[in-house]
């Protein structure tokens, strides 16, 4: 009885548990740590397999995907056919085409028969410009060739002397550019042609002829670079 009671009076010592892994005299690694060690091993690798666990897990579900996106293809392609056109449609689109291809010939044709007239105008004014060119410079030496005709009437120009030679060579260049004289005696009358100065009523005449000249004309082509002068007969009016 007074062990017990000894008992109950003496406090209890506490108790210190060393849970250092490593011994701090000897320096070991001591058991239980050993096997702690061991055990988060374990759980890592239990966690490495749960991975791979997982990933395969994906790559099934990845390949029930693909699967599945290729039976949705392979239902669509029936699909397809029913976007097809219908006869109605493919006629639509035929006339169209045709009708396409017959606008685009008639603008082709169109085309070259402006080019064709583009040229032919071009190389018309091409004409026209030379003979206007050729016409000033004619009618500006007129005068001399005037003077020269009238020497001529009147004897003045000596076959085979320096002026007959000038004479004939003047005439000689503007008969190469197409120059020729216009208005003779005799010659119907024609206003587009010669220029009346003078009227002689003649009772028997039918139709006015000229009946002398006075200044002869000239025309290049069917450009008239100076209209002759001349005397009328014809009947009384």
């Amino acid at each position: 009885m007074a062990d017990k009671n000894k008992d109950r009076d003496d406090p209890k010592e506490p108790v210190i548990r060393d849970k250092r892994r490593v011994d701090p005299e000897t320096g070991d690694v001591r058991a239980a740590a050993a096997e702690e060690t061991v055990e988060e091993s374990t759980d890592s690798d239990a966690q490495s397999a749960d991975g791979v666990d997982a990933s395969d897990e994906t790559a099934e579900e990845s390949h029930d995907s693909d699967v599945q996106s290729e039976e949705s293809t392979g239902d669509a392609e029936p699909e397809a056919s029913d976007s097809e056109l219908s006869d109605e449609d493919q006629r639509l689109l035929d006339e169209a085409s045709r009708d396409l291809v017959s606008d685009m010939r008639d603008q082709m044709l169109r085309a070259q028969a402006e080019l064709v007239n583009f040229r032919t105008r071009v190389e018309r004014d091409r004409v026209a410009n030379r003979e206007s060119v050729i016409a000033d410079v004619i009618r500006s030496m007129l005068p001399a060739l005037d003077d020269l005709d009238r020497a001529d009437k009147h004897g003045d120009i000596i076959e085979g002397s320096p002026l007959a030679l000038v004479a004939q060579k003047l005439h000689s260049s503007f008969e190469r550019f197409g120059l020729r004289k216009i208005g003779e005696k005799g010659e119907l009358f024609d206003p587009a042609y010669h220029e009346a100065v003078v009227h002689l009523n003649d009772p028997e005449a039918t139709e006015n002829t000229i009946a002398d000249v006075v200044e002869p004309g000239y025309i290049l082509g069917e450009r008239v670079v100076r209209a002759a002068k001349v005397a009328v007969s014809g009947p009384t009016e």
